[in-house]
């Protein structure tokens, strides 16, 4: 396994190490010197580096999502690790593992992946379960629903994290039917299994967790319509009404014009899943968060997805009844 980590990276050191080049710019000081400015990564996250000299002639031939070996000394620069980069070189194959650069699920993705076949022979309407069930066996998209992240940064960023975000929200779609008997449980379990396949092509993942071209020219929503749409199309006698209703749980999944959603969600099934999508994605943000080392016992690290910090709660609580137990008079010194 890769040594050091980028989390470890977190006091003045010095350092040999293998990374992945995310990022790689030429800049400009103040004064006007060039430097180069480099993102280095790892699956435990991402670090600033910065070589102020001879580094035309040392990256040459170095570009973004190359692996590189460095040699360099972290320090601390407003209250942040930056790596001073010395000498840099690319690196050859055999040094490298590609499972020390991408962060990936902790669980079983074959398990995963057949509870999410389970889901999907559960659905009772027939025109629904065959079009799920067809997506889902194309070895294509099997393959690649294994292994994709459900987002570059936002949420579940990591290898498996589509699949552990759409399994969690089949089970929410279960819990929301139950409590609330007018919604339909078939098409609220279509729209999570098949929301966000347009990110199996949208984003790559094979180096860094990235965007294909067709990724940013297009976007998820459209790259999935059309998936859909031709899996749909290919269903003889597929109803086509309920065609449009599965367009529309397709397009208002967002559910805001501003966060990229055509339409906003005008059918109850479309709007239930909308909050749950947002809640599942915002809750696992949450817990990132919380996973990481702020250097505060009581707050988490700060979230640029959801713009805040958190609170330590089960901390908080016992640091609090541990203040309270001291300042607690001694019976048997004050009878």
């Amino acid at each position: 396994m890769k040594t050091p980590l980028v989390a470890d990276l977190n006091s003045e050191q010095s350092i040999t190490a293998f990374f992945l080049v995310c990022e790689k710019e030429v800049r400009n000081t103040r004064e006007g010197k060039p430097y180069l400015r480099l993102e280095l990564g790892d699956r435990s996250g991402t670090i600033e580096a910065r070589m102020w000299d001879q580094f035309e002639t040392a990256v040459k031939g170095i570009a973004r999502d190359d692996f590189v070996k460095v040699q360099g000394r972290v320090e601390i620069y407003r209250n942040r690790p930056q790596l001073s980069v010395l000498q840099v070189r690319l690196a050859k194959p055999e040094e490298i593992d590609l499972a020390d650069f991408l962060p990936a699920t902790k669980a079983d993705v074959s398990k995963l992946h057949a509870q999410l076949e389970e889901f999907a022979a559960s659905i009772a309407n027939p025109w629904l379960k065959q079009l799920v069930t067809s997506i889902l066996s194309n070895p294509a998209i099997a393959a690649k629903y294994k292994r994709a992240p459900a987002a570059k940064v936002m949420h579940h960023a990591y290898l498996g994290g589509l699949l552990e975000h759409v399994l969690s929200l089949c089970g929410l779609a279960k819990l929301a039917a139950a409590h609330y008997p007018e919604l339909d449980l078939d098409l609220l379990l279509t729209a999570a299994i098949l929301h966000d396949v347009g990110k199996l092509d949208e984003l790559c993942y094979d180096r860094a967790i990235g965007y294909t071209v067709e990724g940013q020219l297009l976007g998820h929503i459209v790259m999935e319509l059309e998936t859909i749409n031709k899996a749909m199309d290919a269903i003889e006698g597929f109803p086509p009404k309920l065609k449009t209703v599965v367009q529309h749980l397709l397009i208002s999944h967002h559910g805001q014009y501003e966060f990229g959603s055509p339409k906003l969600p005008m059918i109850r099934e479309a709007l239930v899943f909308h909050y749950l999508d947002d809640l599942d994605s915002k809750l696992a943000a949450a817990r990132t968060a919380l996973a990481l080392d702020s250097g505060e016992p009581d707050w988490s690290a700060y979230s640029a997805a959801l713009g805040r910090k958190f609170l330590r709660l089960d901390q908080f609580l016992k640091s609090t009844t541990a203040k309270a137990e001291e300042n607690t008079p001694n019976p048997k010194l004050f009878p």
